[in-house]
């Protein structure tokens, strides 16, 4: 048995990787990933171990023309990761929120998306859930490492992990669509019209592409960025010194406004955008010049907060275990105790809170005017604890062209691509008519195989000048 482990790390916010080849006999083992991670396993057999060797030979003199170099597995260090250290202290409200159900993740989260359909939950094991809205559990993800945040860009949904790469999980067969250099310990991410923005623990905001390329990155004032929130005028970054807006071309400073204490949480709506601080505010701050409009004062620092639509109402959750609810103008209306721990993240939709928690809950508050006044008087709902169910569908991220569905036609109606070398990169292009063939694609690098044909359900335009796969991937045979 013959084994050759390959590593490319670059200085300077380069790639992080690893490439080990092992050979026995007939069969070539192929295992890859993150410096310092367990990596994805591939494994082929062959008819005799020459050709064997031929294929682990062919495999490592590609890696080697893209930089890899042999090294000593173990000597080069993990990437940085910060899991955010919270305290929750008890509620110190009069009443507490009346709470509709609550779904038990098992690990503290952080992520929560809800949209029309599904309400989605990602937490620090790599546990990402999908629920309806009356709280019936619908799929589980699985992804290798724990779950930093989950953001929506239209349709599509990401999940920002722990091991560096953010994953679309908009289908059945969720993917990493972005790969984030090593020296990037990441703390909040938020993707417009597929261009990811990454805020990190040095307080850099580093931008990408729908290829995955860098574009620019700028430092801001402050350290521990847990503010990034992203449109079509600016990038709005906020770290411990306040909100810095920066120019989506190029980033150039826009505004910056200092806040009263760090910023620990951000919020957007079209005109402003909202800022929860360890000093025990939210502040909303004009998207034009970083003027403050209003402040929001609660009575612990906070942890989150979320605004009904057109910021008519402002939410916040603290680190004592409570949710408040202010007019627009800064007028505090209600202050409520969540009944299992503090608040740190939360969306409004359609007259409900929903709440993800210190101690990993989902949960949904009936945020009506009648509900919240029931509650202030002592009277609320019995909270429903929601179970999973026993044969519930578990989706895990593609990480090879075996992953992915076959056919042998394409059916009427899907859109057929292909994959492409240009320049020494890899692109992907529609074959099908009714396309600009000079956009690429943006596409799973894992599956990439020149010459591969795929078939997608459906393709949408993005202003960048690409498309983005919508539905299903399945290989064309």
């Amino acid at each position: 048995m013959t084994k050759t482990y390959l590593e490319l790390s670059q200085d300077g916010g380069g790639a992080h990787k690893f490439y080990e080849v092992t050979v026995d006999g007939q069969v070539v083992s192929v295992r890859y990933g993150r410096i310092g991670a367990a990596g994805q396993l591939q494994t082929s057999s062959f008819p005799t171990p020459e050709k064997a060797q031929a294929a682990a030979a062919k495999k490592i003199g590609e890696k080697v023309r893209k930089g890899y170099a042999p090294a000593v597995q173990g000597q080069r260090a993990a990437r940085s990761v910060t899991r955010r250290q919270v305290a929750s202290a008890p509620s110190t409200a009069r009443a507490v929120a009346p709470v509709l159900w609550r779904f038990r993740t098992g690990s503290s989260a952080f992520g929560i998306h809800v949209d029309d359909d599904r309400c989605w939950v990602g937490n620090q094991s790599g546990d990402v859930y999908t629920l309806s809205h009356t709280g019936e559990v619908l799929a589980r993800y699985n992804l290798p490492d724990g779950v930093k945040c989950l953001v929506a860009d239209d349709f599509w949904i990401y999940a920002g992990c722990d091991d560096g790469r953010v994953y679309d999980l908009s289908s059945k067969l969720p993917f990493a669509a972005y790969d984030i250099a090593a020296d990037v310990d990441i703390f909040w991410l938020d993707i417009h019209e597929g261009v990811l923005n990454v805020a990190d623990r040095a307080g850099r905001l580093t931008v990408i592409d729908h290829e995955d390329e860098h574009q620019w990155a700028r430092r801001s004032q402050g350290e521990h960025a847990w503010m990034v929130r992203a449109d079509d005028r600016a990038v709005y970054h906020g770290h411990q010194r306040g909100v810095t807006a920066y120019g989506p071309d190029g980033g150039a400073e826009l505004w910056h406004t200092p806040t009263q204490g760090a910023v620990l949480f951000g919020w957007q709506e079209q005109e402003a955008v909202y800022a929860g601080t360890a000093h025990r505010v939210v502040q909303r701050l004009s998207k034009g010049n970083g003027a403050v409009e209003a402040t929001y004062r609660c009575d612990s620092p906070v942890y989150s907060c979320a605004t009904s639509p057109g910021g008519r109402f402002v939410f916040a959750g603290d680190s004592s275990s409570s949710v408040y609810c202010f007019d627009e103008d800064g007028t505090r209306l209600w202050k409520l105790g969540t009944g299992g721990g503090s608040a740190l993240s939360m969306q409004y939709r359609e007259e409900r809170l929903y709440l993800v928690t210190t101690d990993g809950s989902l949960v949904c508050v009936d945020a009506s005017e009648a509900a919240i006044t029931a509650a202030q008087q002592g009277t609320v709902p019995v909270a429903r604890d929601v179970k999973l169910a026993a044969a519930l569908p578990t989706y895990e991220p593609a990480t090879a062209v075996t992953s992915v569905a076959t056919v042998a036609a394409a059916p009427s109606g899907a859109v057929v691509v292909e994959c492409v070398q240009q320049g020494g990169r890899m692109r992907v292009q529609v074959v099908s008519d009714g396309y600009d063939a000079s956009w690429n694609v943006q596409f799973p690098r894992a599956i990439r195989e020149p010459g591969a044909r795929y078939v997608v359900d459906a393709l949408h335009a993005a202003s960048g000048g690409f498309y983005r796969v919508r539905g299903d991937i399945r290989r064309l045979l």
